[in-house]
C-alpha cells in the first residue's frame, strides 16, 4: 500500500465513508483497507471515527494540519504540529487565525522614500525595507556617491 493510498483511505474514512466504498474507488481489497483503518484508530462507526479525530486535534493528540500521531514532550507547551513543515503549510493556509494586538501595530515613514508603512512587534523600525536603508545609509546625495 502506498502512501497515497494510505492518505486517501484516512481522508475518505474522516468523510463517513465505509470499508467497501473505500476498497472499490482504491481498487484494494475490504480487509486491506479494514486492517489499515484498525491499526491507525479509524475502525468503527464511520461517523464516531470523524468525531474522535475531531476530538483528539482539539487535544493536540493529532497533527492539527496533516493528522498524524504527535508524541508530546513531559515539559513545555503542548505541540500541535508533528513537524516544522506542518507548522509553516497550516499558518499559509489559515492566517486569519492569528491574535495580533492592535497596540503592537506602528505606523511609520520611511525617511528615504517618504512611504507610509506600519510594523507588527517592531516599534524601532526606521526604513519600509532594507534596500531603503541601503541606499539612505550608503549612498547619500551629500556624499557625492
Amino acid at each position: 500500500m502506498t502512501e497515497f493510498e494510505k492518505e486517501q483511505i484516512y481522508d475518505l474514512r474522516l468523510k463517513g465513508v465505509g470499508y467497501k466504498a473505500i476498497a472499490a474507488v482504491l481498487g484494494l481489497s475490504r480487509d486491506s483497507v479494514r486492517g489499515y483503518c484498525k491499526r491507525n484508530g479509524l475502525d468503527g462507526d464511520s461517523e464516531v471515527v470523524a468525531l474522535n479525530v475531531e476530538e483528539q486535534k482539539k487535544r493536540h493528540l493529532l497533527c492539527t494540519c496533516c493528522g498524524k500521531p504527535i508524541k508530546q514532550k513531559d515539559k513545555g507547551r503542548t505541540r500541535k504540529f508533528c513537524s516544522e513543515e506542518c507548522r509553516r503549510k497550516w499558518w499559509k493556509n489559515n492566517p486569519q487565525e492569528r491574535n495580533k494586538n492592535e497596540s503592537a501595530i506602528y505606523n511609520y515613514t520611511c525617511p528615504h522614500c517618504g512611504k507610509e508603512f506600519s510594523t507588527y512587534g517592531n516599534k524601532k523600525r526606521k526604513y519600509c525595507s532594507h534596500a531603503c536603508y541601503i541606499k539612505d545609509r550608503f549612498w547619500r546625495e551629500e556624499d557625492g556617491i
